[in-house]
């Protein structure tokens, strides 16, 4: 009689992909996720005896439970199959404790994992079954548990004491203080003046003219931080001949990326093809787990999509050189081992980096099969992955000085003599137009001056946060995991901390709120080294160096103590309500400002007899410079602050920067306040004075 065995994985969507590759004796079937979880109701966590987590089953999850309780029955062995990582792994054990197997003594219960769906890796798993990891399992415990009390102690409070309807979450409170401090960094920002010089030269065998900037002396290098000194060095140069003082010849090499983790994925997909991190998940979700490919029937397209290795199996390394080699060339090879660690950093390296699990299924050969969007992602990991397993581009270099009297112009010139990697991937960088020779250059060579063309510039802010960066910043910090990256963005815009406008994240009203509360009360919570200390605590539980429960009882004592103190603090505060001169036009009193989940407004101080409220419009002492009435504080629909005409919609004014009542002495336009400087409104004028003290 043929054996029956039970393999049971996290998503739906993966049944019928492995049933196709395991065959009728195997009945494959889904946990949808995790079943057993805390409680919403309460903490769930007996701070009395050892923090002893309190699991109950998920609401919902009664039916699927009960339908594997009869798939286990008739199954000789089960094999718990849910993804390859601590999220993963703890499933396994909640199903294991969920549907009692531990218990069972008829039956063989064993751990599988694969990092992808393809026939073979499935079907390598099942020859190679283990017991689940519970270092594994114990970190996610850690993890969740550490985000239980942390929200669960802290939200209440907040919401309770500041009357704000906040919230708080371990990795994405610290998430939105660094969206506060960039914000704040850019506010205090000051710009700086500086000047370039650039010179165009008509070169013997060159069509296109020259470029050239501006170095210095023969003494070094100089800035240029004004307009006078700009128009000193012009004045100087006049009548002047340029001469090739210095010309010099090389190689440049550019070295292929590596492949993608999770971090970088998202990063390039935001950049490349504008998705979201979320969208990004979501889409590599439906390439791992399966899509229906013509001629292949449904298949995983690529390995597993949370990860922060970048190793690369040796049997698909060597299918992809094979590839290149018969498609491009062996010229096109990668000679050496192309795969980086990051230097002192724990990686998951039991996983891959994210790729596709069949070269030989190129992007044009799947693009019939997927929906555009798909196709666009597997594309980018397509090529990402092919392009790392390639030989760098090498450019051929020439650098120059050119003399002009006492000063020094440099030119660099780069020729592409083999494109390498660059044949399957480019990236933005990789497009920059740059000076290329046709002619010879000699030294003592006189080159005939086109044009001299002086700019003024100014020192940028930092740039606002954007998706990507802000994975990037968070990954570079140590702060999450590739797991949590997508689901702290999502949460802070969810909750209106944040909003983002074209791919920019903006703090808003409330947010600043809520990080001013938690810097306040809860400093560790939202210092970015100790979130990273406890994400590299999470890592050493699951290699098996610490235990959970010593986390988690460093950790509590600490939290409880910050709570109380901020308890009676908070107590001790009486937040009265600000009372301003608008009147209410149903009772007379005078209205009062509120805090809502979208920030401020006013409403009645008769309430509940009187209910009415208004929009809140915190004026500036500013006239409008289009009609005089007053400038008021605005958000956005999304909660974005900016300055706004009390007259709308009859006037349209609107600055994102707070205006001055000064008026710009060079063009007449209003002024707005950067930092500690008055800038002109209009960008053309470019005038600029600093704030006067009052």
């Amino acid at each position: 009689m043929a054996t029956n065995n039970l393999v049971i994985v996290e998503s739906p969507a993966k049944v019928k992909t492995i049933k196709k590759f395991l065959g009728s004796n195997y009945e494959v079937d889904a946990s949808n996720g995790h079943v057993r979880d805390l409680p919403k109701s309460q903490l769930g966590i007996d701070v009395e005896h050892d923090y002893e987590p309190k699991y109950i089953t998920i609401r919902g999850k009664g039916d699927i439970l009960s339908k594997l309780r009869k798939e286990v029955k008739k199954a000789d062995k089960i094999y718990l199959a849910t993804d390859p990582d601590r999220e993963g792994e703890a499933i396994s054990w909640h199903l294991m404790k969920a549907l009692k197997l531990d218990e069972l003594k008829d039956k063989k219960v064993y751990r599988i994992s694969f990092n992808e769906i393809t026939k073979n890796a499935v079907k390598a798993s099942i020859k190679h079954p283990r017991e689940i990891d519970m270092n594994l399992v114990d970190a996610q415990q850690a993890r969740r548990v550490l985000d239980r009390m942390v929200g669960y102690k802290i939200s209440p409070l907040l919401w309770e004491k500041v009357k704000r309807g906040l919230s708080a979450g371990r990795v994405q409170s610290v998430a939105l203080r660094m969206i506060c401090d960039r914000e704040d960094e850019i506010n205090a920002f000051v710009p700086e003046e500086y000047w370039t010089l650039d010179a165009s030269f008509q070169a013997p065998g060159n069509r296109k003219h020259l470029k050239a900037r501006f170095y210095g002396t023969r003494d070094g290098k100089l800035a240029i931080k004004s307009k006078d000194e700009a128009d000193k060095i012009l004045n100087e140069l006049k009548g002047q001949d340029y001469v090739v003082e210095e010309l010099k010849t090389g190689e440049r090499m550019k070295k292929p990326p590596i492949p993608f983790t999770t971090s970088t994925m998202q990063q390039e997909a935001s950049k490349v093809l504008n998705f979201s991190t979320q969208k990004t998940m979501r889409l590599a979700q439906q390439l791992y787990e399966g899509v229906e490919v013509k001629g292949h029937g449904t298949i995983g397209l690529i390995t597993y999509l949370r990860t922060d290795s970048t190793r690369v199996a040796e049997e698909a390394d060597q299918a992809a050189r094979g590839f290149i080699a018969e498609h491009y060339g062996s010229q096109y090879v990668a000679g050496s081992e192309t795969d980086s660690k990051k230097g002192g950093k724990i990686i998951q390296d039991a996983h891959e980096a994210i790729r596709p699990t069949d070269i030989s299924l190129t992007p044009v050969m799947v693009k019939d099969s997927l929906q555009r969007d798909l196709f666009r992602l597997y594309q980018l990991i397509w090529k990402r992955f092919a392009a790392s397993r390639m030989e760098p581009a090498k450019y051929e270099t020439t650098t120059v000085k050119i003399g002009a009297g006492a000063y020094l112009f440099t030119l660099a010139a780069s020729k592409l003599v083999f494109d390498g990697y660059l044949s399957v991937y480019t990236q933005e960088e990789d497009k920059e137009e740059q000076n290329i020779l046709a002619g010879k250059l000699e030294k003592g060579m006189k080159l005939e001056l086109a044009e001299l063309e002086p700019s003024q510039h100014f020192t940028q802010p930092p740039a606002h946060y954007t998706e990507a960066s802000l994975v990037k910043a968070l990954e570079e910090q140590g702060i999450g995991r590739p797991s949590t990256y997508a689901p702290t963005i999502t949460t802070i815009l969810a909750r209106r901390y944040v909003v983002k406008e074209n791919k920019n994240l903006y703090v808003t009203e409330l947010g600043e709120v809520v990080n001013r509360m938690m810097k306040q009360c809860f400093p560790s919570i939202v210092d970015t080294a100790f979130t990273a200390n406890l994400e590299y605590l999470l890592d050493k539980v699951g290699d098996g160096s610490v235990d959970w429960k010593t986390v988690i009882e460093n950790f509590y004592p600490d939290l409880e103590e910050a709570v109380q103190k901020a308890q009676k603090e908070l107590e001790s505060v009486t937040i009265a309500d600000e009372v301003t001169d608008e009147i209410c036009e149903f009772c007379g009193r005078h209205m009062v400002v509120k805090y809502g989940p979208h920030g401020k407004f006013l409403a009645c101080p008769g309430f509940p007899e009187c209910k009415n409220t208004k929009p809140y419009l915190e004026k500036i002492g500013v006239p409008c410079p289009k009609c005089g009435k007053e400038v008021v504080i605005k958000k956005t629909k999304k909660g974005r602050r900016y300055y706004g005409c009390e007259a709308n919609p009859e006037c349209d004014f609107m600055s994102w920067q707070k205006p001055s009542a000064e008026k710009c002495p060079e063009c007449g336009c209003y002024m707005v306040e950067k930092g500690n400087q008055l800038v002109c409104s209009n960008e053309a004028c470019g005038y600029r004075t600093k704030i006067k003290a009052k």
